[in-house]
């Protein structure tokens, strides 16, 4: 089964892109997916500095979040919007996580990259950061990519998308990922 790694690079308990993260991981099971939904909040890391690094090492809750990056062939990357990139949270997820280089968990995964915003861009403007963040690290992210505007209004009482257009909209985007991880992984295995 096709193995997703899902989650928001948010840690505020009524985050919007919380909730478009559970949207999504639902979306990616219905598709087929074997989806683990983490929160950050669960991986406290200090901010990234080359000095702690030196002295302390890599902190074990990054680790513990590359390990399981490692074991999963794809990614769902709901990010919010900050000063039009990516959000402190997740750029410094990411930075921990990536100088592991004994044994690098991104290179060959494959994301699908989502933002919800109460703004009239729904995130946008973050998302070319963090494509261009994944990139060079050397994730394969999808064309596609799914943006949430005004999204304080756009879920239900039971925390679902009330557009069917923009539920079919990630729908479409998970099963997408959930397809291509699996023919990539055909192809490699």
């Amino acid at each position: 089964m096709t193995r997703i790694l899902c989650f928001a690079g948010s840690a505020r308990r009524a985050s919007l892109n919380r909730k478009l993260a559970r949207v999504a991981a639902h979306a990616a099971r219905s598709a087929g997916g074997d989806v683990t939904l983490i929160d950050l909040a669960d991986y406290p890391m200090p901010l990234y500095h080359g000095d702690v690094e030196i002295e302390a090492g890599i902190p074990s809750q990054a680790r513990d979040l590359a390990d399981l990056v490692r074991s999963h062939s794809g990614l769902l990357i709901v990010s919010p919007e900050n000063n039009v990139s990516v959000s402190a949270l997740l750029k410094n997820t990411i930075d921990w996580i990536s100088r592991i280089k004994d044994a690098p968990a991104f290179s060959g995964k494959v994301a699908a990259l989502l933002s919800a915003s109460p703004g009239p861009f729904g995130g946008l403007r973050g998302l070319y950061h963090l494509r261009a963040i994944l990139n060079s690290l050397g994730v394969e992210v999808l064309a596609q990519q799914f943006v949430l505007p005004r999204a304080n209004a756009a879920f239900d009482a039971e925390g679902r998308l009330a557009d069917p257009q923009q539920a079919e909209q990630v729908q479409r985007l998970a099963a997408r990922l959930v397809d291509v991880v699996a023919r990539l992984g055909e192809a490699r295995g």
